[in-house]
């Protein structure tokens, strides 16, 4: 124990009323690196006023964002074998899983939820890249497979906010088989005409990208997201080319045919709840209010004419 560090400090802060500075006010901006007030950045949903970059959300940010009001049922989770394997590289696996869990209080990296878009019932199922690269284990594949049946339960559509490194390599050919299940899961929404509606943002790669991440009726994806199978240093690597630098990017896999639209954080839950309804043959409901930066009020000029009295 450091005495001086653990004991005398505390004790002449509490005397003097020193305030420690929270070390979370600002966010440097990983595209341009501008420092962003932290509470300016969260109303706009991560995403930079400077650059317009997109940057990385959790499940429940995209249910408060998605969700009429914010306000949805989280589906419980369902637990699997906790370590298959008895993998063990660096570190155990079992000790990844915690402090995964400790990082970003989730149990596995994808959650499903309940509730409704522009006045529209639907299931959102979305993963967090925070939660091992949101990786697809056994948990995310059951928790993906309990939304598609939840949403068939309840004869409404189920919507995927994506973004993943891929398969689970801790849990093997175990991980692998959440594929077609998943796959299995997509077939279960279309024999019921159910839409399923796929989001992808940054980064959305390998074994998720291969399997129900390119199944949407509607691809949609945000801008500037990373969307590829393999690596761009493996391609490049294999054809012995040089890519370009927008390559495997969602404005050029819009432009390639590989999504069907590219649209703006703030204009995804409007959009969702017009393909809905479209795609259900229901009334369009009011779209939810997009947040627009407020702007300081300039004070009338002598010469504009007065309200009417």
């Amino acid at each position: 124990m450091n005495w001086i560090t653990n004991f005398v400090r505390p004790r002449i802060k509490s005397m003097l009323g020193v305030k420690e500075t929270p070390d979370n006010l600002w966010t440097k901006c990983p595209s341009c690196g501008e420092m962003l007030f932290q509470r300016d950045l969260e109303a706009a949903q991560f995403v930079c006023a400077h650059c317009d970059f997109h940057m990385k959300a959790n499940p429940k940010q995209r249910f408060q964002w998605m969700f009429d009001e914010g306000k949805y049922e989280e589906l419980p989770f369902i637990p699997a074998v906790a370590d298959p394997l008895k993998f063990r590289d660096e570190k155990r696996y079992t000790d990844r899983i915690k402090e995964a869990r400790a990082k970003t209080g989730q149990q596995d990296a994808v959650i499903a939820a309940r509730g409704t878009i522009g006045g529209h019932g639907a299931v959102i199922v979305a993963q967090n890249f925070a939660f091992m690269g949101g990786s697809l284990g056994m948990a995310a594949g059951e928790a993906f497979v309990q939304g598609a049946e939840r949403a068939v339960a309840d004869k409404v559509p189920m919507v995927l906010v994506v973004a993943s490194g891929g398969a689970r390599m801790q849990e093997g050919i175990l991980s692998l088989m959440q594929m077609p299940r998943a796959t299995v899961a997509v077939q279960m929404l279309r024999d019921a005409r159910l839409p399923y509606i796929v989001v992808l943002t940054d980064p959305t790669t390998g074994g998720v990208i291969a399997s129900y991440a390119m199944l949407g009726d509607v691809q949609i994806a945000e801008p500037g997201a990373t969307i590829g199978f393999s690596g761009r240093r493996v391609i490049e690597n294999t054809i012995r080319e040089k890519l370009p630098d927008s390559f495997q990017k969602a404005e050029y896999l819009l432009e390639h045919g590989m999504v069907d639209m590219v649209v703006h954080r703030h204009r995804i839950p409007e959009t969702v709840a017009r393909l809905i309804a479209l795609m259900t043959n229901a009334p369009a409901a009011a779209a939810p209010a997009v947040p627009q930066p407020v702007a300081a009020a300039e004070p009338p000029s002598d010469t504009e004419p007065q309200a009417a009295q």
